[in-house]
């Protein structure tokens, strides 16, 4: 497979110190910035063969990788197969605590995301 797009993201759970709305949050702010018009115009492919041709390979930092729901992520995604990997790294920095709002502490969880789109040939 070959790589088309690369693209990055960020994403904060402000309140709840939850890694997983941070990694989904991540990923929902790379999607957006680019526009896969080629996977069609120039690649052919369509609504019947883009789950087969595309693979989404999409990477999470954050503070604690291990907790990430990766199904979570993985909905994020409107075509293709995707897989995702979460590595250590991420931000942890502090916030305000707020038990109202969920939170366990006054920490605030910050994931970043690189997520890759390849196209099989």
């Amino acid at each position: 497979m070959d790589r088309f797009v690369i693209e990055m993201g960020m994403g904060i759970d402000f309140h709840g110190q939850d890694v997983t709305k941070a990694a989904v949050k991540a990923a929902k702010d790379a999607i957006p910035k680019s526009c896969l018009i080629g996977l069609e115009e120039i690649c052919g492919f369509t609504q019947d063969n883009i789950n087969e041709n595309v693979l989404i390979d999409v990477v999470i930092g954050v503070t604690r990788p291990d907790e990430v729901i990766k199904d979570e992520v993985i909905k994020c995604f409107p075509v293709g197969k995707v897989a995702v990997r979460t590595v250590c790294g991420g931000l942890k920095t502090e916030g305000l605590y707020f038990p109202n709002f969920g939170d366990k502490d006054d920490s605030i969880e910050v994931a970043v995301a690189s997520v890759s789109v390849k196209i099989k040939k």
